[in-house]
């Protein structure tokens, strides 16, 4: 029979706890102890957290990842966000363009009604202002419609200006549309002088918005580069005074008796929306036609003999 007090003994664990805790204790004081005044154990420490460090990377790496993953879903939300501002702003910038350059087409139409309303011969004679509505689609010929007509007793005939200088003259008349032919359509005559020295001739329209020509001016004409024409009053259609063009460039050909003369039209024919348009100046009387002014010279003749 095995006896009890052998078999407690057989299964003895050594130090009690609280024994080895406080030789534990002790020893981890000393140790630090040992290790903040003679640095003894700094290569163990070394070499332990070498060994270490791969087990903290390991132990850390799911955070990281984590956190990564929070970062890049965040980058994705924020890089979003940005580029939806980024295109919002761009349409933004886009209307606030559109608004200015409206704003900035206002205001330089508003400018040329004040200087249209500011013209002198407003005063002087019956004017109407006009808004070309319409411009002819053929190419080749300078016409546009503007929104006066009939309704508002507009007539054959009748000149059209803008804030500087003569643009053309009605050519057709609807109820409430009128036809403007453009001093710079082929053909289209002009009675006009030159300024410095009252020169009087007339200028025709080439065709092209940018250019007139004088025609037949004798070689020993005076006409000079930067010369202004103006109407001359001839023919009672334009009113005199007006500028029409300015002469740009002369050539003189041997071979021809007369002078190529180029002119820049001085009003915008091209430029703006809104005309003059002068409703009323003195007519001069109907031209005789030429039968009586045979009768005419055929009697003087005859007084003559008879006396």
């Amino acid at each position: 029979m095995i006896d009890n007090t052998q078999s407690l003994q057989f299964f003895n664990r050594g130090p009690s706890p609280v024994a080895r805790l406080v030789f534990f204790s002790v020893l981890s004081l000393l140790l630090l102890f040992v290790d903040a005044r003679y640095r003894y154990l700094e290569s163990t420490r070394s070499a332990l957290s070498v060994l270490i460090s791969p087990i903290q990377r390991l132990s850390t790496m799911p955070n990281s990842l984590w956190q990564k993953a929070g970062d890049f879903f965040i980058t994705q939300n924020r890089q979003h966000e940005l580029i939806k501002q980024n295109d919002e702003l761009q349409l933004q910038h886009q209307r606030d363009a559109a608004q200015l350059l409206q704003l900035q087409s206002l205001e330089k139409e508003n400018q040329h009604l004040r200087s249209l309303d500011a013209l002198p011969i407003r005063n002087q004679l019956k004017t109407q202002v006009a808004e070309i509505i319409y411009a002819e689609r053929d190419v080749f010929r300078r016409k546009v419609l503007v929104n006066k007509g009939a309704d508002t007793d507009v007539k054959l005939g009748e000149v059209v200006m803008d804030d500087v200088g003569i643009v053309g003259q009605i050519t057709r008349v609807y109820p409430w549309l009128s036809e403007v032919t453009l001093i710079t359509e082929k053909d289209q005559a002009v009675p006009v002088q030159v300024l410095r020295n009252g020169l009087r001739t007339i200028v025709f329209g080439a065709g092209d918005t940018s250019q007139l020509s004088l025609r037949y001016m004798p070689a020993s004409a005076d006409v000079q580069n930067g010369d202004v024409l103006v109407t001359s009053g001839i023919d009672g259609t334009y009113p005199p005074g007006i500028p029409v063009a300015k002469v740009i460039k002369i050539e003189h050909d041997s071979a021809y008796p007369f002078l190529n003369v180029t002119c820049l039209p001085i009003a915008g024919v091209d430029n703006h929306r809104h005309l003059l348009i002068l409703s009323s100046f003195s007519k001069l009387p109907s031209r005789p036609d030429e039968k009586t002014r045979a009768d005419n010279s055929g009697n003087r003749v005859k007084f003559r003999k008879s006396n």
